[in-house]
C-alpha cells in the first residue's frame, strides 16, 4: 500500500510546545512504519536559512523554504511535521495552497506561559531590547483564523494534545481509527 504524504504544520509562539509535540507525533508515525521527517524551525534555520535575519521578509523566506521542501517530501509519501513559529498568516496560507495535503495545528499558549517555559532566555533578552523583532514581544504573531486542529498547550498534557491531534488527523483521513494514539 502506498503511503499517503501530508505536511503537518505546528504553529505558535516560542515555548508553546511545537517541537515537543512534533517529536511525540513523529514517534507515533514511526511506530506505525510511516516515513517521517521533522522540521524544527531553529534547526532548519541553521542549515537552510543561515544567511537570513528576522525581518518579516526574511521570516517569510525561511517559512517558504520549509514549505517548499515539505511539498517535495509530501508528494513522495512522507509525513512531514514542521514545528515552526511562522508568525505571519499569509505565508502559512501560501504554504497550504502550494502543498495541498496540509494540516495546520495551532499550538495555542498564552504569552505569559510561553515566557515561563523559556529555557534559552530569549523572551528576557527581547524584553531588555537585546533581541529585535522577537515574536510576541516586539513583533506580531498572527493567530490562524481557521486552523485544522487546535491544542491548548498551557492546560493539556503532551499526551492529551497528542490525542487531540491524532483524532483530528483521523477525521481528515491521514490516519485510521485503528491507529490508536497512546
Amino acid at each position: 500500500m502506498e503511503q499517503k504524504g501530508v505536511t503537518i504544520w505546528l504553529t505558535g509562539l516560542s515555548g508553546a510546545g511545537k517541537s515537543t509535540l512534533a517529536l511525540a507525533l513523529a514517534g507515533r508515525f514511526t511506530e506505525l512504519g510511516r516515513k517521517v521527517e521533522v522540521f524544527d524551525g531553529d534547526e532548519v534555520r541553521k542549515n537552510l536559512s543561515l544567511e537570513l535575519g528576522f525581518s518579516k521578509e526574511d521570516r517569510d523566506t525561511h517559512v517558504r523554504r520549509i514549505g517548499y521542501v515539505a511539498k517535495l517530501l509530501t508528494r513522495h509519501g512522507v509525513v512531514v511535521i514542521a514545528a515552526v513559529i511562522s508568525p505571519y498568516r499569509e505565508v502559512r496560507e501560501s504554504n497550504r495552497r502550494e502543498i495541498g495535503k496540509f494540516v495546520e495545528i495551532y499550538c495555542r499558549c498564552p504569552l505569559d506561559v510561553a515566557e515561563s517555559r523559556d529555557v534559552k532566555g530569549l523572551y528576557k533578552r527581547a524584553r531588555r531590547g537585546e533581541i529585535q523583532s522577537f515574536t510576541g514581544i516586539n513583533d506580531p504573531y498572527e493567530e490562524p483564523t481557521n486552523p485544522d486542529i487546535v491544542v491548548h498547550t498551557d492546560v493539556e498534557t503532551i499526551p492529551e494534545s497528542l490525542e487531540i491531534i491524532w483524532r483530528g488527523l483521523e477525521k481528515l483521513s491521514y490516519v485510521t481509527p485503528t491507529s490508536i494514539c497512546t
